[in-house]
């Protein structure tokens, strides 16, 4: 097994690794910009490196300064957590040339994935229901209207190399086309510096559906079932459950085997998850596939028991799966609220600051993934996601009532956080009764608007 990783991260999710590391006798390095030096990651791991300015471009962003940094510590491999570099092809390559193990595909499944364009093609060749769309990457606003015309409004314009809702909008009609499709684009060329677009039919309110997969380099392809991901804001996700309250075990089978038979296509090892939007009829279509650790990966855990960052680790090594897909048990019900250190009464935005008080709920089934500790300045240069709240109880019900405790338990002072707009979710009735899609908080926050007019 390796001796030393470096994670090339920060905030919960590197301290979620560092703490995996740590169990399986590795050894960590912690990379951190100059605003990250008092971070709980940069404090837990065995080693620090500071590998550049506050900006992420200068730092988190920065493959030179983490390759050197892997170098002179002697790290056997690279853990990129999610978001940054996870799923840069370019810096799984740049690993791969200096033989440092990156924790998770190679570069060629990353540069084939991560185009939403190639990965659609290589699900209708392997025969996994997809969208209809652009088979071929679009470049300019006038070839692409044409097609959109070809498919019919409504349709979503989204970036070939996107991810996190960036360069993605919905146009309606031919009216808006053209100035939806410009912003998309300049929109991906300055997240990813990339403006290749595709389109396709936009289907409206489905439920977000998303399975992950675990796979070996032996071959192994097994997937730990669904999580519904459908509450989400500007497609950014804030609640996500496992499993599905609108997914029976015939319907898990057939995405099930989709999503194995989308990975296998792919040639795909470590984890992964296929992403699937669900329509009222219960017609499923591929959208994309994270070649990544999710954010949402621990209600997976919570209902299934498998820690999912140590079969990464084991993956990367060369190991085989520890476990069968006859293995896998789907054990509960589990909920995943995001906490973010953001005002939701001045439209979310984020606010960074000085956290002068902390208190995390407990109790049994009850989990908070954070880097936060009371006296911590959270730096305004990166996301704002601090926590994540995550509960595992016997029945839907029983977890939605153990995550309404657990929210009025969790205190962050110092700062706005919208732990109260989590609370209004899970009271929700519609949320309470599974009536939710894509659209749901948009529509809360539109007769929210409409009331306080009243």
């Amino acid at each position: 097994m390796f001796k030393k990783i470096l994670i090339a991260n920060r905030g919960e999710i590197a301290v979620r690794i560092i703490r995996a590391c740590r169990e399986m006798g590795i050894r960590t390095v912690a990379v951190c910009s100059e605003a990250d030096k008092d971070a709980l990651h940069a404090q837990l791991a065995d080693e620090t490196v500071c590998i550049g300015p506050a900006p992420s471009k200068e730092s988190y962003l920065n493959m030179e300064s983490i390759i050197s940094a892997t170098i002179a510590t002697k790290a056997e491999a690279i853990h990129p957590g999610f978001g940054f570099l996870s799923e840069n092809s370019k810096f799984a390559c740049m690993c791969e040339k200096c033989n440092i193990t990156f924790i998770g595909p190679s570069s060629s499944v990353i540069d084939k994935m991560g185009n939403k364009s190639e990965a659609r093609n290589t699900m209708i060749e392997a025969n996994v229901p997809v969208v209809p769309g652009t088979k071929e990457p679009v470049y300019d606003a006038d070839a692409a209207l044409k097609f959109a015309k070809e498919i019919g409004f409504p349709v979503m314009i989204k970036a070939s190399a996107g991810g996190g809702g960036k360069g993605m909008r919905v146009s309606e009609a031919e009216d808006d086309f053209i100035s939806n499709f410009n912003t998309a684009k300049k929109e991906a060329e300055n997240a990813f510096s990339d403006g290749t677009m595709y389109i396709e039919k936009y289907i409206k309110n489905p439920r977000h559906i998303e399975f992950q997969i675990l796979a070996d380099k032996h071959g192994n392809v097994i997937h730990l079932g669904e999580r519904d991901c459908s509450l989400q804001r500007k497609h950014q996700k804030m609640i996500e459950e496992a499993p599905s309250i609108v997914i029976d075990d015939k319907l898990r089978k057939e995405m099930g085997d989709a999503a194995v038979k989308a990975a296998r296509s792919a040639g795909y090892y470590n984890a992964g998850t296929i992403e699937f939007i669900l329509d009222k009829e219960n017609n499923f279509y591929f959208i994309e596939m994270n070649t990544r650790i999710q954010v949402e990966h621990p209600v997976t855990e919570m209902v299934t028991g498998v820690d999912l960052i140590k079969e990464q680790i084991r993956i990367a090594y060369g190991e085989k799966l520890s476990i069968t897909q006859a293995d896998i048990k789907i054990n509960g019900h589990a909920i995943e609220c995001r906490i973010n250190a953001e005002n939701p009464d001045k439209n979310f935005m984020p606010c960074p600051g000085f956290i002068s008080n902390i208190h995390f709920p407990g109790g049994m089934g009850i989990r908070v993934d954070s880097a936060l500790y009371s006296g911590y300045k959270i730096p305004p240069y990166y996301d704002s996601m601090v926590a994540k709240l995550i509960v595992h109880d016997a029945t839907r019900e029983l977890a939605i009532h153990k995550m309404k405790s657990a929210l009025g338990e969790f205190i962050v002072e110092g700062i706005d956080t919208n732990i109260d707009f989590q609370y209004e979710l899970i009271r929700n009735e519609d949320f309470k009764n599974g009536n939710v899609d894509t659209g749901f908080i948009e529509r809360l926050m539109k007769n929210k608007s409409t009331e306080s007019e009243k």
